[in-house]
């Protein structure tokens, strides 16, 4: 329990705030009013809560569907993992359960910000709710237990994460589709699911995405001096042969964000104009890469 304690931040809890909060009015003030669907647990409860009797509320299956998930999850996740997400998934059902059951908001003409336009409320509904999404991952938590659900079934179903969460959403479409007899709502919907991720990737992984540069050259001295002068990175360099030629080379490996690459290839361009360069996403970098001062 100390653990646990030490590894919580005041600080994660007030941005978890904020986060169910935003989520909470993407949801209620853009998607609901028109019938547009969140993704996963979230879309579910959405889902459930119009075809249930009135007293069952968003913040009802909100909590119903994602507590015991977050829970049954624990022994996977991390039990900070765990208190975030509970705290976020809270606040978002309280936040809905304001806006909706309890303060004066007008709903009769639809989204009190955008009407009934629906690709004007898919659009700032998923902007608005990827922004909660977003925050709370980074914070450490999620507000939504499908990708818990992933993380547990996915490998043992043989499949990714981004597959089973995939798979999850569309069937969750076709049952709305059938359901309501309507099949432009869950298109309108997946266009708010995929606002929402770009925008999830965006505040996750921020503007500076790394990227790994990988130069097969003839001159990797003269490469590696280059590279370390401009961007003063760590570089890592192996000895390579050529399959075909038989030329002895090297390969030279560092990460950059993506604002550095246009200067990157310039430059190894410049040095080197017969270089071979790869250039890949990097999901996640740990350690700091920087050059030390001697």
């Amino acid at each position: 329990m100390k653990e646990l304690f030490r590894q919580l931040k005041p600080l994660n809890f007030l941005a978890l705030l904020f986060a169910g909060i935003v989520n909470s009015v993407g949801v209620t003030l853009f998607l609901a009013p028109v019938n547009l669907y969140d993704s996963g647990i979230s879309g579910t409860s959405m889902l459930l809560w119009q075809v249930t009797p009135s007293w069952l509320t968003l913040s009802v299956f909100l909590v119903v569907l994602n507590l015991p998930v977050f829970l049954f999850g624990m022994k996977k996740q991390g039990a900070a993992f765990t208190v975030y997400s509970v705290f976020a998934v809270a606040v978002y059902a309280g936040a809905s359960f304001l806006l909706t059951d309890v303060l004066p908001i007008d709903f009769t003409a639809g989204s009190p910000v955008a009407g009934r336009d629906l690709l004007l409320c898919a659009a700032f509904g998923g902007l608005i709710s990827g922004a909660g999404s977003g925050l709370t991952l980074r914070f450490g938590g999620a507000i939504d237990g499908i990708e818990v659900l992933a993380s547990i079934y996915a490998k043992r179903l043989g499949i990714t994460v981004g597959t089973f969460v995939m798979i999850y959403n569309v069937l969750l479409y076709v049952v709305i589709g059938a359901v309501f007899g309507s099949w432009a709502l869950p298109l309108y919907s997946i266009l708010t699911y995929c606002v929402a991720i770009r925008v999830v990737d965006f505040i996750v992984e921020g503007l500076d995405r790394a990227k790994s540069v990988i130069i097969i050259t003839a001159k990797p001295e003269e490469v590696c001096q280059a590279l370390s002068e401009r961007f003063g990175r760590g570089i890592t360099r192996w000895e390579a042969r050529g399959w075909y030629s038989g030329s002895e080379k090297a390969a030279v490996y560092f990460v950059l964000n993506r604002f550095q690459i246009p200067q990157a290839k310039a430059l190894i361009r410049s040095t080197d104009p017969a270089a071979f360069v790869t250039i890949t996403e990097v999901s996640d970098v740990l350690g700091t890469g920087q050059m030390k001062n001697s």
